[in-house]
C-alpha cells in the first residue's frame, strides 16, 4: 500500500510542475516561474523516494532525498525574496 502512495505522490508533483509551467508560459509571472522550479525539485525528490523505497531498498538515499527537498524549498524562498525586492 505504501508503494502506491509513493507513486501517487510522485505523479501528483510531476503534474503540478507541468501545470505550473503551462501557467507560467501563459502569464509570465515570477512567482509561477519559481513555483515551477520548486515543484520540479519536489518531483525529483519524490522520484528519488520511489527509487529509494521500491526500486533499490537496500541502498539508503536519505541524504539525496533531503538534499533535493532542501534545494527545492530554497528555490522557492529565493524566488519569494527576489519577488518582494522588485
Amino acid at each position: 500500500m505504501s508503494e502506491a502512495v509513493y507513486i501517487l505522490c510522485a505523479v501528483t508533483s510531476v503534474v503540478c510542475a507541468a501545470l505550473l509551467a503551462r501557467a507560467y508560459r501563459q502569464r509570465r509571472t515570477r512567482i509561477l516561474f519559481w513555483s515551477t522550479w520548486c515543484f520540479v525539485g519536489l518531483a525529483i525528490n519524490n522520484l528519488v523516494l520511489v527509487a529509494d523505497r521500491i526500486v533499490v531498498p537496500e541502498i539508503d538515499m536519505g541524504l539525496v532525498r533531503a538534499g533535493t527537498a532542501v534545494a527545492a524549498m530554497a528555490v522557492l524562498v529565493v524566488g519569494l525574496i527576489l519577488g518582494e525586492s522588485r
